[in-house]
């Protein structure tokens, strides 16, 4: 009883200081409307070597998907159904104005599922409010060529507060052979949703967004081997920056939001291989 007090109270608390948050911030327009100009190139040349790195991994068998540390251990607990899910810390001379970057990794391990079951589950988009709820509300294929799709898609996150978002996205789809292959997905826009299922919903304008989520890119690695399939995901986002001195109340929640909904995604995953 007890413990749910404080979790009740520390919820609130954090509710508290993210309003005090946005609400000044909006307020004395500390926030730009958008990602500065430098926040925006620099995300963009990080997004560049994480894919000159992907691109390495997927022309190699041997190196297609990235190391785990203690891999003996970490194999161990990935046959036992656990998620291994690490942060990636952006070297320290990037350089991203009133914004943060957010480098999540995540594998798994389904025993007897198949590479081509992945690539079919992943591909069928419309499918995705069912096996990604309830995060994903809805999807819409706009074009395929081939192995490239484009896709909406909105989510609802709800971390203490619910936010939802329109999302548009380009997607590729690529094999190395029938044991191996990946997905690139990459955010084009992304819009905040006031109202959503009301008469009033409406998408807010940039001036009016809390920057809860600037870009998004989602990257897939999957390995058919040893009777199942690992899956490796990456997500890399950029939102807002905290301003300095409310670091120690709202830090802990906004930077545990994309670990969170990375481990959620993976999970959901592993969870409609297994049906």
């Amino acid at each position: 009883m007890m413990q749910r007090r404080m979790l009740s109270f520390r919820n609130r608390f954090v509710v508290c200081w993210l309003l005090i948050f946005w609400g000044l911030a909006a307020a004395s327009g500390a926030f730009a409307e958008q990602p500065e100009p430098a926040a925006t190139a620099a995300f963009d040349s990080y997004i560049r070597n994480v894919e000159a790195r992907l691109a390495r991994q997927h022309e190699s068998q041997k190196e297609f998907l990235v190391p785990i540390a203690s891999s003996e251990q970490a194999d161990q607990r990935l046959r036992k159904g656990e998620l291994i899910v690490e942060k990636i810390a952006p070297s320290s001379d990037l350089s991203l104005p009133g914004a943060m970057l957010h480098h999540w990794r995540g594998i798994a391990f389904v025993s007897g599922a198949k590479a081509a079951d992945f690539e079919r589950l992943m591909r069928d988009l419309d499918a995705y409010p069912q096996r990604f709820s309830p995060e994903v509300l809805r999807t819409k294929v706009l074009t395929q060529q081939g192995d490239r799709f484009q896709a909406s898609m909105r989510v609802e996150q709800k971390h203490v507060i619910t936010v939802v978002m329109d999302l548009t996205y380009d997607i590729d789809f690529g094999r190395l052979d029938t044991q191996h292959g990946y997905s690139l997905s990459r955010s084009t826009s992304i819009a905040e949703i006031d109202a959503p299922g009301t008469a009033k919903e409406r998408a807010l304008k940039p001036s009016d967004e809390h920057g809860f989520l600037w870009r998004l890119n989602t990257y897939w690695s999957y390995e058919e081997r040893d009777g199942g399939l690992y899956m490796q995901i990456e997500s890399v986002s950029l939102t807002r920056s905290i301003p300095r001195g409310l670091g120690w109340a709202v830090g802990p929640f906004v930077e545990s939001v994309p670990r969170e909904s990375l481990e959620f995604t993976l999970r959901s995953a592993c969870n409609a291989l297994r049906k």
